[in-house]
């Protein structure tokens, strides 16, 4: 049985358009899905249907054996996480108090919310921030907290046998040692158990992390497989009507994109 299922014939969240048609995910525990696609392609609204955010007019979405929408709210923030693109939070709060907040559903208790606290601030290299008032940081720095905040909800879920993060272009405003620091993440979280959707542009961080990645085009899927099935430049033509060069990276052997 996956992790996370989804079959959705159509979902049409904003009137009668439909913004994603005959999608199916099947997430597996520990396991890294990526999706990528052309801006307005639904990788968004995907993630938000996944998260349980948008109603499916027609299918079903299940974590674990149970539908996600007959899962009590707390149930649910136990087991899946959401970083979005742009979370919105503009009280004076600290960072520590940010990085808790993903605590709020375990109910654990201090000594253990902070115990993962400190775990979750040495991993994410955010220790510095710790004191620091959330509305006083860079775009990056918001970021990095954010993501945070989402591993804290799913870093030792020990009440919960599904674990699910899902993130929405986790790296854009990161530097590129911040930008490792998501890929070290991404194969902590995996290693552990947790199931990961993520959704962006940068294509060799997606290629050296995941397992499977979906294309979307139109909100319709376009195709789905291992990195090297996917990225070629065929579906960079026919997709992004790019021309790139897609050469084998010199490390891990799989798709290195490069602009030609």
């Amino acid at each position: 049985m996956s992790l996370l299922n989804l079959q959705a014939t159509r979902v049409s969240p904003y009137g009668a358009i439909a913004l994603l048609e005959n999608i199916t995910v099947a997430l597996e525990a520990g396991e890294v899905l990526g999706l990528i696609g052309p801006n307005g392609a639904g990788k968004s609204t995907l993630l938000h249907t996944l998260a349980g955010g948008h109603p499916i007019q027609e299918g079903s979405l299940q974590l674990g054996n149970q539908p996600l929408a007959a899962m009590h709210n707390e149930q649910r923030a136990r087991a899946l996480a959401f970083l979005s693109q742009n979370p919105a939070l503009n009280f004076p709060f600290s960072v520590e108090e940010v990085i808790l907040l993903g605590r709020i559903p375990h109910a654990s208790g201090s000594e253990a919310d902070l115990d993962i606290l400190d775990e979750v601030l040495a991993f994410t290299d955010t220790q510095s921030l710790r004191d620091r008032l959330y509305t006083e940081l860079s775009g990056g720095e918001r970021q990095r907290v954010q993501l945070a905040r989402c591993v804290a909800q799913v870093w030792r879920a020990q009440d919960s046998a599904h674990r699910v993060l899902l993130m929405d272009e986790p790296s854009a405003a990161l530097d590129l040692a911040h930008t490792h620091m998501v890929g070290d993440t991404v194969e902590r979280l995996s290693e552990g158990g947790c199931g990961l959707v993520i959704a962006s542009h940068d294509f060799n961080l997606l290629a050296g992390l995941c397992d499977r990645i979906m294309v979307l085009n139109h909100g319709n899927l376009h195709s789905t497989g291992t990195p090297a099935e996917v990225l070629t430049t065929q579906m960079f033509r026919e997709v992004f009507s790019a021309n790139v060069l897609v050469e084998a990276h010199p490390v891990h052997r799989g798709p290195l994109v490069i602009k030609s």
